[in-house]
């Protein structure tokens, strides 16, 4: 195969991001390649709004063609959250011709290198970039999410994260040296001398399950990390949200070519309404690795029965709020009404239980009692989202009808002290928008423990009364333990209440953020700097992104000759 793209070019062209990356991950400081306001694309090949969105709208009612071996069907019926049918179809692939052909391509990806597959993976990432718009609409008409927040998180910070994991798979790789001359002294006699090679070699074909609310920003990660790491990479989206991981296929799929290797290395597997071949997949001889971002139910499916897979999952938790006390008492409540409220609480990350002790709190506007604290947080919400349009593009559109239901099953659960409503999107008729809920439940009665114990996925809040400050980071420690937590809040003045809840985070492995109450919010991370998960919880067996992400994606093999 002739290379349109040689390596000196690609090295050229993305060896300075590289450089970068690695030194980001190295300070945790703030960095990204990928801007995020949408008028910065439209130059360099980029395309602008209206191209993008005219790209989007050519993909409608299509038909997605990637020239995959053994395609038997084509497949399709993604309906967005918005009310409108896609209508593109894409490749359903026979696994008994597709991943012997992935295989196939494995040796030459391997022998490449680790800075040659890093750069591979940065062309892609590169020519992702340029499609953002295009690539929002696809992430907005699946996932439901607003069109800012899917052109942000469905774009740069997608980008930014499998550019995070590039880095991280770089870093593994050359720990390593390639060659390494070893001479042992032995005294009058002559030395020992060997020459010693040692290359990292994948594991096999990475499978990475894609899910219906981040397609990309959960995806990015392990798709990359598996792909620098010299595996080949399945692709294997959620049924509602196919477009924007098939484009991403398609993408990869035309650099590996024009940079020489094999395009089969990576490939999609859609499959028919109601198929369900992520199990069958992921039981697979072939699979050596798996992806998963979706249900604690599967997750632990995978975990326990995936044996010949190396898996990591994120799953689900329950998320916490302590609030103990403020000295900025309208920022906390701004800023927990906007965590509780963007893309309606849909994000693994969204607080869902606010720890509130039942004599009250101390602010920098006097003492507040638990309604209070209560009664202004919902003031604050229905504030935030009075303006139906502000509302819609906060909001976004509710993903799925299991979302709907339980947000419309929580009023009945406890007191309610801020009621859902229904907002119409005039773009949109079709689409299901409603505010968030919050329900006042109490932590000493166990009636109301099966509630606020239990994950409940969507715009669904519990302000939960406790009796002090010690009995929340009791209630937190216990909530992290047994349900896991991607993400833990407090709001404290005093030293005592913070170290105690920091020791808990510390001890259960969960990320926590004091005193937000400016426009850093508990439910968003920066690639390079934040950590996303622990894998120290039930909510995640793995953290994107650290080195433990990506370095069991590879093995170090080892060959010895005489000097």
């Amino acid at each position: 195969m002739t290379a349109a793209l040689s390596a000196h070019e690609l090295i050229a062209r993305h060896r300075s991001t590289l450089d970068q990356a690695l030194e980001a991950i190295r300070t945790r400081a703030y960095w990204s390649p990928h801007p995020e306001h949408p008028k910065a694309y439209g130059e360099n090949g980029s395309l602008d709004a209206a191209a993008g969105k005219a790209a989007f709208d050519a993909l409608l009612g299509s038909r997605l063609d990637l020239g995959q071996p053994g395609t038997d069907d084509w497949v399709g019926g993604e309906t967005s959250p918005y009310g409108i049918d896609l209508g593109v179809t894409y490749p359903h692939a026979d696994l008994d011709v597709l991943l012997p052909a992935m295989k196939a391509g494995q040796r030459a990806w391997r022998d490449a290198g680790a800075e040659q597959r890093a750069v591979v993976c940065l062309e892609i990432l590169k020519r992702i970039s340029d499609r953002t718009h295009e690539f929002a609409h696809a992430v907005m008409h699946t996932s439901g999410q607003a069109f800012m927040m899917a052109l942000q998180a469905g774009g740069p910070h997608a980008q930014d994260r499998g550019l995070e994991a590039v880095a991280y798979a770089y870093v593994e790789q050359v720990r390593t040296p390639d060659n390494a001359e070893w001479t042992k002294p032995q005294g009058k006699r002559d030395p020992l001398a060997m020459n010693k090679q040692f290359t990292p070699v994948p594991r096999g074909i990475a499978l990475m399950i894609g899910c219906n609310t981040f397609p990309t920003w959960n995806g990015y990660p392990g798709l990359f990390a598996s792909l620098a790491t010299g595996n080949a990479v399945l692709v294997k989206p959620h049924p509602r949200a196919v477009l924007p991981l098939a484009l991403t296929v398609q993408v990869a799929r035309e650099v590996l070519a024009e940079a020489g290797f094999d395009a089969n290395l990576v490939a999609l597997a859609a499959e028919r309404p109601g198929e369900g071949i992520a199990k069958t997949l992921a039981l697979r001889p072939e699979i050596r690795i798996i992806d998963y971002t979706g249900s604690t139910e599967f997750g632990d499916w995978l975990e326990a029965n995936a044996r010949q897979a190396q898996v990591y999952t994120e799953k689900a938790g329950v998320n916490t709020v302590v609030v103990h006390s403020t000295s900025d008492y309208k920022g906390m409540l701004s800023n927990l009404a906007f965590s509780l409220s963007l893309y309606s609480g849909q994000m693994c990350t969204t607080p869902q239980n606010l720890l509130v002790p039942r004599e009250g709190i101390s602010t920098d506007q006097g003492p507040k009692s638990y309604d209070e604290v209560v009664a202004d947080l919902a003031k604050a919400v229905d504030g935030l989202l009075g303006d139906d349009a502000r509302a819609n593009a906060l909001l976004g559109a509710i993903v799925n009808p299991d979302v709907k239901a339980r947000l419309e099953a929580a009023s009945g659960l406890g007191e309610v002290a801020l009621a859902s409503r229904e907002i119409t999107n005039p773009d949109f008729p079709g689409a299901v928008v409603r505010t968030p809920v919050i329900v006042k439940l109490d932590g000493a009665k166990p009636d109301d423990e099966a509630a606020y114990m239990s994950e409940c996925f969507g715009p669904v809040s519990f302000a939960v009364a406790v009796d002090s400050a010690e009995d929340a980071a009791e209630l937190l420690r216990r909530t992290v333990r047994e349900k896991g937590a991607m993400t833990v809040g407090a709001y404290t003045t005093d030293p005592e209440v913070e170290q105690a809840v920091q020791e808990v985070c510390l001890e259960e492995a969960a990320q926590l953020s004091l005193n937000l109450t400016g426009g850093v919010y508990v439910n968003q991370t920066a690639a390079f700097s934040d950590f996303h998960g622990s894998g120290g919880n039930p909510a995640a067996s793995a953290a994107l992104c650290d080195g433990a992400f990506v370095a069991n994606r590879f093995r170090v093999v080892e060959v010895r000759r005489d000097a």
